[in-house]
């Protein structure tokens, strides 16, 4: 039986359930499930005690009949054979009432923080704005989509990656494939200054790995599985990474373990359709580089501010313009209690748009993967805190790139610190397969 610290404190509930209710309503959840996991905790405890009150009832029967003699002993025995068909009934009763508390409280997202504003996704609040957008007109020019600037610089090309592959799937050739190896070299060496070890985990994981994660829950149409295998495709390494320590115990003074890995994310896009259709900005695959931290709970608000001025940090030394927002619980997803968006301007599309995010998931995935942490002076163990942070989702910020730094002849000027990392070119020129 999964033990209730690997899903949520089951304290939290009876001992104040309208911090949940609050925290629902933030959301823009139901908060009848509230009640109903009260009522299905009752239901539980209830059948504990039945069972173990049956339980306690056999092994004292049991006693009373090894002392028996004649006709009480065959009375005792008639009691002990029906005892023992309404333990074995108490004992279902009890699995069931777990089972299905157990699944109430999994369906359950983490507590939304008060800091996060309430409602949807359309109710985020910008906390600060980075960088000038380029004035187009008074440089004497229309600026090209990143489409238009990916085909003319033979770096892009959708229409083979739809031939080979179908729709949202893309091919990145000549100078795209050497930006995104570019960017995913100084993001490893970025995050390794920065104090993470470079990961590259499996990009397949086992059912707990998703479900421990929260991918399983509103996430999980969006989720590839290969029935035969019984394994998932992830669309994000903070999965692998967050279950690289699953039922470990890790010390306080090793803390915050911090990781940064690079993998490819598979994502079904589900609910997208006619969004973001041209080019490579919503795909079924793409690669990133992830940060992902392990703390304590007191320590990981501190370790989310962190995350996000390293993503702050990237896109600065990339020199594009963007703006952070304090995403709305009701978008926040089912672990994360607080999330930062940081979304780079898209010149034709005048708008702005998410290329980093970072989360803090306080409890939730720990509880759930068991990963618990111990202080040596304090005594025991609780759950550990996760938090995870995305530092460069590749086709994101080739599209800021290029539309950002491009130039009248459909060139891309290559920001200073990107440029080591291109052959010390500052300059990016068509140099692809032909058409």
């Amino acid at each position: 039986m999964t033990t209730l610290a690997r899903v949520i404190d089951a304290r939290l509930l009876r001992d104040d359930p309208d911090r949940i209710r609050a925290a629902q309503r933030r959301r823009g959840e139901s908060v009848d499930v509230v009640d109903q996991l009260c009522e299905a905790d009752e239901r539980r405890r209830a059948a504990i005690v039945a069972y173990e009150r049956l339980r306690a009832e056999q092994k004292q029967l049991g006693k009373l009949v090894a002392q028996a003699q004649g006709d009480e002993r065959t009375e005792l025995l008639g009691r002990t054979r029906q005892l023992s068909v309404d333990v074995k009934a108490a004992e279902a009763a009890q699995v069931a009432a777990h089972d299905g508390f157990r699944t109430l409280l999994a369906a359950l997202p983490n507590l939304a923080d008060e800091r996060s504003p309430a409602g949807g996704e359309d109710d985020y609040v910008v906390l600060e704005e980075h960088g000038s957008r380029r004035d187009f007109a008074a440089e004497g020019f229309e600026p090209r989509d990143h489409v238009e600037l990916g085909t003319m610089l033979k770096a892009i090309d959708v229409e083979r990656g739809v031939k080979v592959s179908g729709s949202r799937f893309y091919f990145l050739t000549g100078v795209g494939a050497m930006l995104e190896l570019a960017l995913v070299q100084m993001a490893m060496e970025r995050a390794q200054q920065w104090g993470f070890t470079p990961m590259v985990p499996p990009a397949l994981v086992k059912p707990r790995a998703m479900e421990g994660t929260g991918f399983l829950g509103q996430a999980a149409a969006d989720v590839y599985h290969l029935a035969t295998d019984d394994l998932y495709l992830v669309g994000t390494s903070e999965v692998p990474l967050a279950a690289y320590h699953s039922d470990e115990i890790l010390d306080v003074p090793s803390l915050p373990r911090s990781y940064a890995a690079f993998s490819p994310c598979f994502r079904r896009e589900a609910g997208s359709y006619g969004k973001d259709t041209r080019g490579i900005f919503r795909v079924h695959w793409f690669d990133k580089v992830e940060m992902f931290v392990y703390t304590t709970l007191d320590d990981s608000y501190a370790q989310h501010e962190r995350l996000l001025e390293h993503e702050r940090q990237w896109l600065l030394d990339l020199e594009l313009p963007f703006r952070v927002i304090d995403v709305a619980a009701g978008d926040l997803g089912l672990s994360a209690i607080r999330k930062f968006d940081c979304e780079a301007w898209v010149p034709t599309q005048q708008r702005y748009r998410e290329v980093t995010s970072t989360s803090n998931c306080t409890q939730f995935q720990a509880r759930r993967l068991d990963i618990r942490v111990r202080d040596d002076g304090a005594g025991g163990t609780e759950p550990a805190a996760t938090l995870n942070g995305t530092l460069c989702a590749v086709p994101r910020t080739i599209i800021a790139l290029l539309e950002n730094h491009q130039q009248a002849d459909g060139s891309m000027r290559v920001p200073l610190a990107l440029r080591p990392y291109l052959q010390d070119q500052d300059v990016l020129k068509p140099s692809g397969p032909s058409a």
